[in-house]
């Protein structure tokens, strides 16, 4: 007889072991292969970007649902990434878990997340200057650059200890939605898995280094470049990125890696 295949999602410890197993195969992988992966995931979050961008505009559904309508098409992108396979450099902060499990070495960890960081910068990048060749900032009358302008408006006048803040909320849920899709077996479970905490990130405004490598250099693109903006983009992004990495690492690598896998690397 054949084995029936269980249906119900994996338990908190299994995917503890799953997370921890996935990050060893990824600092395991070639270099090529890694790099080109997060060329991907790059270009995946600027789809989700744009379309975030496209959706909320000239929206009369109000703040609240506005944003959350736009945090489900924003979802877009790291769908993409784990059902299409591709490397995010705030995903993969949780690699740490292999590397407290001392099965890999920190400098693996380093050499993965810089590999993947550059490989997404430049999809992100890429992608920006195929939609502002395209013109999709004209969409709407004009409407979608002006609210790109708006975002782009808003993220510069964070200031910095804010932008970090905001970058530690925001990855504790992206590095969630990475968690819960690998508790998922199925297509459709991992989606659902993935947009709700993606769409809440979003709808509270927490600040992803990926996706602002997206929103200022195209805003940049189309409005023009001057050196202050350049510079409060650059400050932005490395800011937001280091607050990805301690909510990433921290508040659900370390948190779940002393609850599930602490006593496995003890015995």
């Amino acid at each position: 007889m054949t084995e029936l295949r269980s249906t119900d999602a994996f338990s908190p410890s299994e995917v503890a072991a799953r997370v921890r197993d996935v990050g060893v195969a990824k600092v395991r992988r070639d270099r090529f292969g890694v790099f080109m992966l997060a060329l991907l995931a790059g270009a995946f979050i600027a789809l989700g970007a744009v379309l975030f961008t496209v959706v909320v505009t000239g929206s009369t559904l109000g703040f609240g649902a506005t944003r959350l309508l736009g945090g489900g098409a924003f979802s877009l992108g790291l769908i993409l990434v784990v059902i299409a396979g591709a490397e995010l450099f705030t995903g993969n902060n949780l690699i740490a878990m292999a590397w407290a499990s001392r099965l890999i070495t920190f400098r693996e960890v380093l050499q993965n997340w810089v590999i993947v960081y550059v490989g997404n910068l430049l999809g992100a990048l890429a992608t920006v200057a195929l939609v502002t060749v395209g013109r999709v900032h004209e969409l709407g009358d004009g409407g979608v650059g002006k609210t790109l302008h708006a975002i782009s408006t808003h993220k510069l006048g964070l200031d910095l200890l804010q932008a970090f803040a905001l970058g530690v909320l925001c990855n504790g849920l992206v590095c969630l939605a990475v968690w819960l899709s690998l508790a998922a077996r199925s297509v459709t479970d991992k989606v659902v898995a993935i947009v709700f905490p993606i769409a809440a990130f979003v709808a509270m405004g927490f600040e992803h280094s990926i996706a602002n490598m997206v929103f200022l250099p195209w805003d940049l693109a189309v409005h023009g470049v001057e050196g202050a903006a350049v510079g409060g983009a650059l400050a932005n992004i490395v800011v937001v990125t280091l607050g990805n990495i301690v909510g990433g690492t921290l508040l659900v690598a370390a948190v779940y890696w002393s609850v599930y896998l602490r006593r496995a690397k003890e015995d």
